[in-house]
């Protein structure tokens, strides 16, 4: 096991996860991996960056053409799957870093010293934040949030056999809408700190 520890961050739709990511990553001084991953496993995998983007946290591939031919039985999930695991390991391979969702918590359990985090807000919060980041789109701001959070627990729950958001999962969940961002980040920061002592 790495005798450094990575920070993982999973997060609802809307949170603020990813910005709560990147801001930790500058106050650390350690990389924050989001955005890079999806196109690493673009080149990995062979799809496209827009389509791994849109389809990255799906597990019912009837509708897209069903089957990628990869040995003849895998789907086009289990191929980003593959890839996408492969990458988030060589990223933690790097040294300390924040990686932000793509189930990175359990890609690397067995491999890593974790700092597990998983951040939600209250529908409202969200609805607002998704809003004003992402405008107005043909379903509502709550339709989208549930439409959204459904897929990434049943993404989640099909390949690590987990409760996406359970509690139990995590070392700590915080609620962004209650504390805002920067406090999040601060709280984490602190949290990191602490086991980082315990880890010495």
């Amino acid at each position: 096991m790495a005798d450094y520890r990575i920070i993982t961050i999973s997060r609802q739709f809307g949170s603020g996860g990813r910005t709560i990511g990147k801001k930790l990553a500058e106050k650390l001084g350690i990389p924050c991996y989001d955005q890079e991953i999806i196109a690493a496993v673009a080149k990995e995998s062979g799809f496209s960056k827009d389509y791994i983007a849109e389809h990255g946290d799906d597990v019912n591939t009837t509708w897209m053409g069903n089957i990628f031919q990869v040995g003849g039985s895998l789907s086009n999930q289990d191929v980003m799957w593959v890839a996408q695991s492969n990458v988030v390991r060589e990223l933690a391979a790097k040294g300390p870093c924040v990686i932000v969702g793509r189930c990175a918590d359990y890609i690397l359990r067995d491999d890593y010293k974790l700092l597990k985090v998983f951040v939600f807000a209250d529908v409202k919060a969200r609805a607002e934040r998704i809003v004003k980041l992402y405008g107005e789109r043909t379903l509502s701001p709550e339709k989208r949030l549930k439409n959204k959070d459904r897929r990434r627990s049943a993404y989640y729950r099909h390949y690590t056999d987990l409760k996406w958001g359970d509690a139990a999962n995590y070392h700590v969940s915080l609620d962004s809408g209650a504390l805002g961002v920067d406090t999040c980040v601060d709280i984490i920061a602190d949290v990191y700190a602490e086991v980082q002592k315990h880890d010495q």
